[in-house]
């Protein structure tokens, strides 16, 4: 009886980037393939990366190195976006095998079946414009909370951003599919469903990029609330412009989707909105948090924003400083921006020192700890719902409530996976 070959994963980035490893990971078991932890030993190691930031490009070289130096003789296997833009400079890392861009990585297991350990590494990539299916995904991790992918790719041109030339063009998922794959997630257990892509309010084109019966993001969150056994659904990010009434009116009578929006802004600056070639200004932005906290009081509310874009001036971070501080959000994800080739903002002449860019990150990151603090404070002696996830560390395991407030409690296994009222 043949061995059973072992594959390690390990995933860089984004919620989606962990919904595309958990259906590879799903795949390859399929076929017959044996999972393990990437600390272990194991016969094929996969590392899905992202290149938004230059700190992904690094992780991925010091995982292949780490791997090299502990099982030198296992095939290293690296795609998802930096393998995307930048196939050959992944292939001259020693020790990598096989580089998969995006038409390729679903297609894992016929190319490992050819695949042995050699002084070259195989790339499988295409041209970006060439890929235009849609590849259903979701993650399968404690059965608590699964991120299930229902977009792919994106038609904007911010200055600033690669992922267009990673992912290809603006695609979906049909609601009907979408609907299928919910049902089956709540037969394994899945409590809670977080709805994923590269740009979810574009979402409503079929494959090939084609409007299929006018579908919107609107439909699928109307045809989701009425999936049985699935109990929570949150939005992972949307656009501004994209978020619309519609959309907060029904979030806002939902008995099943979370009062908690994740909202990228990127700058509090219209001059450096403009800059980054983003679809809104924001008086728009401080117009969709006024809706949604009117409707919601008690939603959370999380901002992307970016610091240390080009020609971002001392008084350009302080007028977004000043925005944020303003606004009634509960916290930030903060980015300190980074040079990406090919890019337009790469090619801005007024680049901002790096150490001014990393104290403007600190100073934002402590407001959105004082954010976040003041969130939790107001809801201090409620009663809400946390959903409590399977991990135990040191006999601790954490949950979050409707509204993203993270609750921590010593671990009690009749709580896993459990909506429990809960005093804050």
């Amino acid at each position: 009886m043949e061995e059973k070959r072992s594959v390690a994963f390990h995933t860089l980035g984004c919620k989606l980037n962990f919904s595309e490893t958990s259906t590879l990971s799903r795949i390859l078991e399929n076929d017959g393939f044996e999972k393990k932890n990437f600390t272990d030993h194991a016969d094929v190691y996969v590392i899905n990366t992202c290149s938004v930031t230059d700190n992904a490009d690094k992780e991925c070289r010091m995982l292949v190195r780490r791997i090299q130096r502990k099982s030198p003789a296992s095939l290293v296997v690296v795609t998802g976006c930096y393998a995307q833009l930048k196939p050959k400079e992944i292939a001259e890392i020693p020790g990598v095998d096989l580089v998969l861009g995006a038409a390729e990585k679903f297609n894992i297991t016929e190319h490992l079946k050819e695949l042995t350990k050699g002084n070259s590494a195989k790339i499988c990539s295409c041209d970006i414009t060439e890929v235009s299916g849609f590849n259903s995904s979701y993650s399968m991790n404690d059965r608590t909370r699964t991120f299930l992918k229902v977009q792919d790719g994106c038609d904007y041109n911010c200055s600033f951003c690669t992922i267009p030339m990673a992912r290809g063009k603006s695609r979906s998922d049909s609601v009907e599919n979408i609907v299928k794959n919910a049902e089956q997630l709540a037969l394994t257990g899945v409590k809670e469903i977080v709805l994923t892509g590269v740009n979810l309010g574009d979402f409503g084109r079929g494959p090939e990029g084609i409007k299929k019966h006018e579908e919107s993001f609107f439909d699928l969150v109307k045809a989701l609330e009425n999936v049985p056994g699935i109990e929570r659904y949150r939005i992972s990010s949307i656009e501004p412009n994209l978020l619309t009434n519609e959309v907060i009116e029904f979030v806002g009578n939902s008995k099943k989707f979370m009062p908690h929006f994740h909202i990228p802004l990127q700058s509090g600056s219209n001059v450096i909105l403009g800059l980054m070639r983003r679809r809104y200004r924001r008086e728009l932005y401080a117009d969709r948090v006024k809706l949604i906290k009117t409707l919601m009081p008690h939603c959370a509310i999380g901002a992307d924003v970016i610091v240390g874009f080009p020609g971002e001036t001392e008084e350009h971070f302080t007028e977004t400083a000043d925005f944020l501080h303003a606004l009634d959000i509960s916290y930030l994800h903060v980015f300190t921006y980074s040079e990406r080739p090919n890019t337009l903002a790469a090619e801005m002449l007024e680049a901002v020192p790096v150490n001014v860019r990393n104290e403007r990150n600190k100073k934002l990151r402590n407001l959105s700890y004082m954010k976040m603090s003041e969130h939790t404070r107001r809801h201090v002696g409620e009663t809400r719902k946390v959903l409590f996830e399977s991990h135990s560390k040191n006999g601790m395991m954490e949950g979050y409530t409707d509204n993203y407030i993270k609750i921590n409690t010593h671990y009690k296994q009749e709580y896993v996976n459990q909506i429990i009222d809960w005093t804050i």
